[in-house]
């Protein structure tokens, strides 16, 4: 993942609300966060993620706001205040009474005793702000310090403040620090920040109400990991190698499943630039306005325009060509639907151009019927080869439609038969379709020792699965196997999967406060998420006796010229051979 804020990336704007708005970085525009005001993009390149930015209201001549990086200490000083201010009053000797049911309350009269502090005579009414909406406006559009100052005055004109519980006062300050205050956090867009995004401010049913915790443990059971470099690698080198690092995915949550799956192989974020290229980042423009870099208080960002430099040319790559650490995509549409790669720099629309993003290399697709029947698709057919004289009279227009299409059929043709061949280390299902009828054509293309998940936001279909697979229908189909499969009785073979399990796992927000323990009551609900995971087998062939394991010993039987045998605890005489048997128990 890239340390400093590139041109184009998506990065995420954490607001004092704790909402979350996700924006493109684009060069030369301006980037709105609603209620809180504007300011130019071009503050934020090159700076590094994590920092807390607070709009400046825009001053007169000038053309556009300004930020202010917030420190850390400024950050903190509330939080510091109040154990200051408590280490102060308790080495004053003063006692801290507690209310009786875990919370402290605190208040010094003028002589100094000590009062019980409660809320329960307190009243909700507007009536006690003294400030009206129309003056809260007035200070709005003066600007007021950023929202500090509404605050303070806010907490001024409050006619009940002094009535007010600590714990209450605090809930009162923060509500109105998130309402006013003109400050931001950029955070970077990852996998488990895109996920709580889609959840929370997007349509969770898009993406399957997928959780970032349901997305790790679907990456840990299917075993994903880096699976080697594959420019050091022939495709003839790896043809028979096992755990190369092959997989096979189906995804219907826009690729989110694809993005979880490549972080873990390292494929998923461009390879950084060197520091020169970040250097040109911080130097983008020259800043055109006259203030001072710094503060008092913090750090003012100033703005930039962008240079007129034009990246740097890379090699040209062939689409879909690696050979190890790959995912396969499996899809039901003309186009696959993997929108949400966006964020991660990835644009599917400019298959055939140069990339040196990994998917241009490490990201396969194939449709359903280029896998069950590659020779009824019309990209699986070759195209009319032409000959070297005949392409030289050809415009130049014509020659490379005629190339593009060569390309295409190579590339559709290479993916279709790598696929079909098998051999792939694992697969990943996130659809909405049967898994039933997913794992007839999908199962068999995998090696031994492969790891098989499943997601479904309900248990209902995982159960089915896990019954197909159950010890009992593998019996039954071992006792008495039908002439085919799929058949009405067993629709898939329970004998290529062992150990079928069904998981979940949901982290849930809790308050953790003195008396106040308990989950967010106001938290949003949804599908628990489910996952199914099983590891591939392949039956022995034959009938397989099971024999147990045997303990061998050693049995001395004594033979004499009677043909008397001894019981073996005998002394062996005179005319007596001793035979050792070896005897099973």
């Amino acid at each position: 993942m890239p340390s400093l804020m590139q041109p184009h990336a998506h990065i995420a704007l954490r607001l004092p609300s704790e909402s979350l708005k996700v924006v493109e970085l684009v060069p030369n525009s301006t980037i709105s966060i609603g209620k809180f005001g504007s300011f130019p993009s071009n503050l934020l390149l090159g700076r590094p993620y994590h920092l807390t930015f607070e709009i400046i209201d825009r001053e007169e001549g000038k053309a556009h706001s300004n930020l202010r990086i917030v420190p850390t200490s400024e950050l903190h000083s509330d939080i510091l205040a109040e154990a200051s201010s408590g280490a102060n009053y308790i080495s004053e000797g003063r006692e801290i009474i507690d209310g009786g049911d875990g919370v402290e309350y605190e208040l010094v009269g003028e002589n100094g005793e000590v009062l019980m502090r409660s809320n329960r005579e307190i009243i909700d009414d507007p009536s006690r702000q003294k400030l009206t909406m129309e003056e809260i406006e007035l200070l709005k559009k003066e600007g007021a310090g950023g929202g500090k100052d509404i605050i303070a005055l806010l907490m001024q004109s409050h006619t009940a403040l002094d009535q007010k519980t600590a714990f209450s006062l605090a809930k009162y300050t923060l509500r109105k620090a998130k309402k006013y205050v003109k400050r931001f956090t950029v955070l970077p867009v990852d996998i488990p920040l895109l996920a709580h995004y889609l959840l929370s401010e997007k349509e969770a049913i898009r993406t399957m109400e997928l959780r970032g915790e349901s997305l790790a443990l679907m990456g840990s059971w299917a075993n994903i990991h880096y699976g080697g470099d594959s420019s050091t690698h022939s495709a003839e080198s790896l043809a028979g190698r096992v755990g190369v690092g092959r997989w096979l995915v189906v995804d219907d949550t826009g690729g989110l499943v694809i993005a979880a799956l490549a972080e873990r192989m390292g494929i998923l974020y461009p390879a950084e630039g060197d520091g020169e290229t970040n250097a040109s980042l911080l130097s983008l423009s020259q800043d055109t306005s006259t203030e001072p870099a710094k503060e008092a208080n913090g750090e003012l960002a100033s703005q930039d325009s962008p240079s007129s430099s034009q990246p740097a040319h890379c090699n040209r790559s062939l689409a879909m060509s690696a050979t190890s650490n790959t995912l396969t995509l499996i899809h039901a549409n003309a186009q696959p639907n993997l929108s949400l790669l966006k964020y991660f720099h990835y644009d599917t629309s400019v298959r055939d151009t140069n990339s040196s993003h990994p998917f241009h290399t490490h990201l396969k697709t194939i449709s359903w019927l280029q896998l069950l029947s590659p020779h009824e698709d019309t990209g699986y057919a070759e195209t009319e080869v032409v000959p070297n004289e005949v392409l030289q009279t050809w415009k130049g227009g014509k020659r490379g439609t005629y190339f593009k299409k060569r390309r295409r059929w190579e590339r559709i043709k290479s993916v279709v038969d790598e696929t079909r061949a098998g051999g792939f280390d694992g697969l990943v299902v996130a659809s909405a379709m049967n898994p039933v009828t997913i794992f007839q054509h999908t199962i068999p293309l995998l090696r031994g020792a492969a790891q098989v998940v499943v997601y479904s936001p309900h248990i209902e279909p995982l159960t089915e699965l896990a019954d197909l697979y159950s010890i009992p229908r593998r019996t039954a189909f071992a006792t008495d196997p039908p002439a085919s499969v799929p058949c009405e009785d067993f629709p898939l073979n329970p004998t290529l999967l062992l150990a079928p399990a069904i998981h979940t796992v949901k982290a849930k927000p809790w308050q953790c406060l003195p008396g106040r323990t308990h989950p967010i009551m106001t938290g949003k609900g949804g599908a628990e998420g489910y996952i199914f995971h099983a590891t591939r087998v392949f039956p022995a062939e034959g009938k397989v006796e099971a024999r147990g394991k045997h303990k061998r010993r050693k049995v001395l039987k004594e033979q004499g010229d009677n043909g008397i045998v001894g019981s073996g605890n005998e002394t062996p005489g005179v005319g007596f051979e001793p035979i050792l048997v070896m005897e099973d128990l």
